[in-house]
């Protein structure tokens, strides 16, 4: 029963897309997609958002891909974001933009429209590390900082990370997969909202405002099952790393940690990344098509004038 209700749903998401096909999710500014940790905008013509910048645009949005440093804090992650949304600005003539960010991509995007909200008509929480990562937690605690283990670690992570900005065509961004990591703990996160409190809820697990006081609109969604698909290769990691999170959770990140402004939905049938149609959108068959659920905030977005 549960699998016919999300099939009829599925149908019908995909009818409200064809009745309104050309301007579905022409929203009036330009959508920018921000990746996550060991993220990417392409390798090898490979999409991090995999398939869904198409999805996208095929019917009206402006979309954009970033690219930030890979391993880094959220500050200068945000910092380089801020600068990639003043060139989208300056290319399409808007005054605004709407940013979407998975995974460590939420505070990044979270960062920007806090110390520019003037550029941001919304920031999207995919997945987001908004009250941190009981995963981030444990690795943080078998390495102790100022350690020669850490040292060792981070030299061997930054050299990973630094390939993947190599092969992705941007070897000039700044890699720290330690400072990385100490943004994802709980103990970060914390620290992070403080400074940047917009759209956060006012207790873990809550939900935020979808209109903060900054004019900047807030939403999420995420998923809550780390096991999707027996023929995606990443999912056995996946459920593995979910026993290390206590509740509902998608793999890396719980789900009340993933909740940001106005919660769309903590409960897909989706792991960390089938929320970005990867492993090359192998997802589980009976949940929404992940570029669905794009299509269908582009739409939302389009409809509050976003």
């Amino acid at each position: 029963m549960k699998h016919c209700v999300k099939l009829f749903a599925v149908l019908l998401m995909c009818l409200a897309s064809t009745v309104n096909a050309g301007t579905y999710t022409q929203t009036k500014y330009p959508i920018v997609l921000v990746h996550g940790l060991f993220g990417f905008d392409d390798i090898l013509g490979i999409d991090y958002f995999y398939g869904i910048p198409q999805a996208l645009s095929k019917d009206g949005a402006k979309v954009f891909v970033t690219s930030v440093s890979a391993g880094n804090s959220s500050e200068v992650r945000g910092e380089q974001l801020l600068q990639e949304v003043r060139e989208i600005l300056a290319i399409t003539g808007a005054k605004k933009v709407n940013l979407i960010g998975h995974s460590h991509g939420s505070p990044t995007s979270r960062y920007v429209a806090s110390v520019a909200p003037e550029l941001v008509a919304s920031v999207t929480s995919v997945g987001g590390v908004n009250w941190g990562s009981p995963v981030a937690d444990a690795m943080r605690g078998v390495i102790p900082e100022g350690s020669f283990s850490e040292y060792i670690i981070g030299a061997v992570v930054n050299a990973f990370t630094n390939l993947i900005e190599y092969l992705s065509g941007h070897s000039e961004l700044p890699t720290d997969t330690i400072a990385a990591l100490n943004s994802l703990t709980t103990q970060g996160t914390i620290q992070f909202n403080s400074r940047y409190p917009e759209g956060v809820p006012s207790y873990y697990c809550g939900q935020g405002d979808e209109l903060a006081g900054n004019g900047v609109y807030y939403y999420s969604w995420s998923g809550a099952d780390p096991y999707t698909n027996i023929f995606d290769p990443v999912d056995p990691f996946m459920e593995i790393t979910s026993w290390i999170i206590p509740g509902a959770d998608d793999g890396l990140v719980s789900s009340c940690s993933s909740r940001l402004g106005k919660v769309i939905n903590d409960h897909y049938d989706m792991n960390h990344l089938d929320e970005v149609n990867q492993t090359f959108g192998i997802t589980d068959l009976w949940e929404t098509d992940p570029k669905n659920v794009f299509r269908s905030h582009a739409n939302r977005l389009k409809n509050k004038g976003l």
